[in-house]
């Protein structure tokens, strides 16, 4: 089992066990769809608005190829809350955990 942990400026966490609710499952359906199949770390810097995120861009990428794809993808589906304007967003694939 992928798990998968998203932080968020302002010291948001979330950890999700793929097996869990949608956002876990966005998580493992994008890091399938796009191959990510060892760790990777991408920074994407994104606009918040309506509890969601738009304009997404990959500003760091390490690790595994297709990893900014696989970023963005789950940045589609990511809840920010009452977040809005200009945030970073690191996201971190670790399929070992």
């Amino acid at each position: 089992m992928m798990k998968v942990a998203v932080f968020l400026a302002g010291a948001v966490m979330i950890a999700a066990p793929c097996a869990a609710g949608s956002l876990a499952e966005q998580f493992s359906s994008c890091a399938a769809k796009f191959s990510v199949k060892s760790t990777a770390s991408v920074m994407l810097e994104c606009n918040a608005a309506d509890g969601k995120l738009n304009d997404c861009k990959v500003v760091t990428a390490d690790g595994a190829a297709n990893a900014d794809k696989a970023a963005l993808c789950v940045a589609e589906a990511l809840p920010v809350g009452s977040k809005t304007g200009s945030i970073k967003v690191p996201i971190k694939f670790d399929p070992s955990k």
